[in-house]
């Protein structure tokens, strides 16, 4: 099932510049379950396009539908964003209560759900995302990453379909980054739709489906070792690859007959054990 579906969509913003138009007529879809990464350096248009999901943009021109509804029908909106919830770059940014139950309750009070299902909610979400620990505590006293979890937590309490992760790892260090990557992960192989915008390209790696992006079009479409397999293109576009692909793209300018499907580290390295034993 087409969970999402683009078509000819473009947005036209006005700048000091003039106007700007990004996206500018792409048509793609997602599937239910779908886990999907949006790379793309600062103006390819991730984070605009990120806001057509849940209708806090609407399209200039073209359509997009999310979950069969049409974003540009404001009798829509409410039952869209219903079923979209966004995580974003700074988690403080998030917070909006002095405990992390009633932060994770928020969303769920505005909904107007009633107080027992809420609590049952609650629960649960933070059990997903591994902070029932934490229930009592006041936000203030949480790292970065777990204050990203607090934020997904009660986007899961309000029983959405789709989250999307708008630069999530962007403020936290490795640690942080690690915790809401194994989150999404989690996430997705319970069966919920990831749309993962991210300028770390490990992160990417672990997604179904990569979107590439460049100046508000997208460029291509593919899996994680399809996308990476150019290494060329994509540092034309001034992005990284995994450390792998990076290594290994270098060992074979060398010499070294390495695949060019490598994307993991085990993956090198199960290679280069197979070359040594070779000579």
């Amino acid at each position: 099932m087409k969970i999402i579906q683009a078509k000819n969509l473009k947005h036209v913003y006005k700048t000091a510049a003039g106007e700007k138009v990004v996206p500018n007529d792409i048509s793609f879809s997602i599937d239910e379950g779908e886990f999907v990464a949006i790379i793309g350096t600062n103006g390819s248009g991730k984070s605009t396009l990120a806001k057509h999901f849940n209708a806090l943009l609407l399209p200039s021109e073209g359509k997009i539908f999310v979950t069969a509804l049409d974003t540009a029908d404001e009798n829509n909106l409410w039952q869209i964003r219903e079923n979209v919830g966004m995580v974003f770059q700074n988690p403080d940014n998030e917070i909006v209560a002095a405990v992390v139950e009633d932060d994770v309750a928020f969303g769920c009070e505005n909904l107007g759900i009633e107080s027992s299902e809420i609590s049952r909610r609650v629960d649960a979400a933070l059990d997903a995302v591994n902070m029932s620990a934490y229930k009592k505590f006041s936000p203030g006293k949480l790292s970065g990453g777990q204050k990203q979890r607090i934020a997904i937590a009660g986007v899961l309490a309000m029983h959405t379909k789709i989250i999307v992760f708008d630069e999530p790892t962007a403020m936290l260090d490795p640690a942080g980054r690690r915790e809401i990557l194994e989150t999404a992960k989690k996430l997705h192989a319970q069966g919920m739709t990831i749309i993962y915008i991210t300028h770390f390209m490990e992160e990417a790696a672990a997604a179904d489906r990569i979107f590439l992006m460049e100046n508000g079009k997208i460029l291509k479409i593919g899996t994680p070792r399809e996308i990476f397999a150019d290494v060329k293109e994509l540092k034309r576009l001034g992005l990284d690859v995994p450390v792998a692909v990076e290594l290994a793209d270098r060992l074979r300018k060398r010499g070294l007959k390495l695949p060019k499907s490598i994307l993991t580290d085990e993956e090198l390295v199960d290679a280069l054990i197979k070359i040594s034993a070779q000579n």
